[in-house]
């Protein structure tokens, strides 16, 4: 009998396997506990799920709560590792901090519940109607884009937040290929594009329509294919010599690196690991790369024999460093604070270290909410954890790349390699800042996370960077993930996370620009767009 307490169990059961699905997707943009080679899988299928329980939804309210659960889970359970970073490092109370990850995740998965609804709205008429390969490859790319969109959406209001986009599930699947043309967004696209044929094709089982959804499935087929011949497109070629670059990943504890008792003692580690011999007399480093804030205080309040002990390793190593540190300039009787990175070697002089006003000089340009810069209405938010160094001014959107020997070395700090639009930028050739980068650097302090998903997870957005620009990229973190990323996305080698070390890598600089360096977002985007508004006109005219 269809009585109250059965539809109560009904629709608790539905609600459970869509909570436990997006869980199961937020398992795939990271190895561990999953390996690599199954996150594109987990990631499409985990994502078909969800495109089927929307195409068979009753309505508009339907979709848009599966869309909902899903993300919720999704982003509850991949975002958790910033409660370690506000509750055990940032002292808030632990019920506010595991509301505001809550809550957080439940902004983001509204982005997910719109395009949930927004494919079930423009796809409704032909829903019921898939006797027309047609319409099976409209309503599919109507999900894809929906998807796409939120995501490009979710990755640009409120200064932004592209953390999760599925994109980065793919990094090492057959679509991974496609991201120096299209970008992640491109990438997303086609890992949508993907699940939506895979759940048309459940929804037609057994019917006479399945031979016709079978098509989106073969085109699927055909664009994973596509993707592994580009792979071997050479998109960028070696620029000079190739260079030994060390990065220093000290592990110093983050409970540990702004206690002022123990701030010195965080700083001679580095400067150990940093004045290290070669393992080999052929292997002297030509750059040592050291993490953001690795000396956590503004330059101007350290001791000259600091900066003159920096100098004589950089002499003793006859090697360039390039240092995360916090700058105050106090120029024309303005102070302004910087998160910065900074370029020097033995012949710098030390009043512009002191000064912070070194010839190689990078102010973080996207900063962090909350952690870098207070949004209007949230200082009691902020007030409530004990954050350091918490309110930087703003760098400028495209800055000069650090020339060493013949490489041009573009840095940038933490998160800030989550925005592939704007990493782009120091990609580019500018007649007013010279010439592209040809290696990318990320400079990163994620000691505030924990052993957690939050390093490995950054590690794979710091791939995709290398894949669209065609560039090496190498990250020098406190706890890790230290490592060196081939132009191909490949690590080549890494660090072990929560461990003190150095890497010495061999780097060869790239120049010459892949499609989406030239383009950015917009192809796809524009891709995007004219499919939606394709679904809006043939709705129109079935209504």
């Amino acid at each position: 009998m269809n009585n109250p307490i059965n539809r109560l169990r009904g629709f608790s059961r539905w609600h459970a396997r869509l909570l436990g699905l997006g869980a199961i997707h937020a398992l795939s943009f990271s190895a561990g506990p999953l390996p690599h080679w199954s996150l594109p899988f987990v990631q499409v299928f985990s994502l078909a799920i969800l495109a089927f329980h929307v195409f068979r939804s009753t309505g508009l309210q339907q979709a848009a709560v599966a869309g909902f659960l899903f993300g919720l889970s999704n982003f509850g359970l991949g975002l958790y590792w910033l409660y370690i970073s506000m509750h055990e490092y940032g002292g808030m109370f632990a019920p506010l901090a595991a509301t505001a990850v809550l809550l957080l995740a439940a902004g983001l998965a509204l982005f997910i519940a719109f395009a949930c609804a927004l494919t079930r709205w423009l796809s409704a008429a032909h829903l019921t109607l898939h006797t027309d390969y047609r319409r099976q490859l409209l309503i599919a790319t109507t999900w894809a884009s929906a998807w796409m969109l939120t995501e490009w959406l979710r990755g640009t209001m409120f200064t932004g937040f592209p953390w999760m986009n599925i994109g980065y599930a793919h990094v090492e699947g057959v679509l991974a290929g496609w991201a120096p043309l299209t970008g992640v967004y491109g990438v997303a696209w086609l890992a949508a594009f993907a699940a939506a044929a895979i759940a048309l094709l459940a929804c037609a089982k057994d019917t006479e329509n399945d031979a016709k959804a079978a098509i989106g499935v073969g085109l699927t087929i055909l664009a994973g294919l596509a993707g592994i011949a580009l792979t071997h497109v050479g998109w960028s070629r070696p620029l000079g010599e190739p260079m030994i670059i060390r990065l220093v990943q000290g592990n110093v504890p983050q409970s540990e690196k702004f206690d002022p008792q123990l701030v010195q003692q965080g700083i001679a580690t580095y400067m150990k690991l940093a004045a290290l011999p070669p393992k080999e007399a052929s292997g002297e480093p030509d750059l040592i790369v050291l993490p953001e804030t690795v000396m956590p205080m503004f330059q101007d309040r350290i001791p000259p024999a600091t900066w003159r002990q920096w100098l004589d390793i950089a002499n003793a190593r006859d090697a360039s460093l390039i240092m995360g540190i916090p700058l105050h300039d106090a120029a024309g009787g303005n102070d302004r604070y910087t998160n910065s990175a900074i370029g020097f070697d033995a012949a710098t002089p030390l009043n512009e270290l002191m000064t912070g006003q070194t010839a190689m000089r990078y102010d973080k340009q996207h900063l962090v909410p909350f952690g870098e810069f207070v949004p209007p209405g949230f200082r009691w938010f902020v007030d409530a954890m004990s954050i350091p160094l918490g309110d930087f001014d703003q760098g400028a959107a495209r800055q000069p790349a650090f020339k060493i020997d013949d490489q041009m070395i573009a840095p940038d700090i933490c998160y800030e390699d989550v925005f592939g639009e704007e990493i782009i930028l120091s990609v580019r050739n500018s007649e007013e800042h010279g010439p592209g980068a040809s290696i990318l650097v990320n400079m990163s302090n994620l000691g505030w996370f924990g052993d957690s998903w939050a390093l490995r997870q950054h590690l794979q957005i710091s791939r995709m960077r290398a894949i669209e620009t065609a560039r090496p990229m190498i990250r020098a973190t406190n706890t890790g993930m230290t490592a060196a990323i081939g132009p191909d996305g490949a690590v080549r080698a890494a660090i072990e996370p929560m461990r003190l070390g150095v890497l010495d890598v061999e780097v060869q600089g790239m120049h010459g620009q892949t499609p989406y360096v030239r383009l950015g977002n917009l192809p796809a985007l524009v891709w995007a767009l004219l499919f939606l508004l394709l679904g809006f006109a043939l709705r129109k005219r079935s209504a």
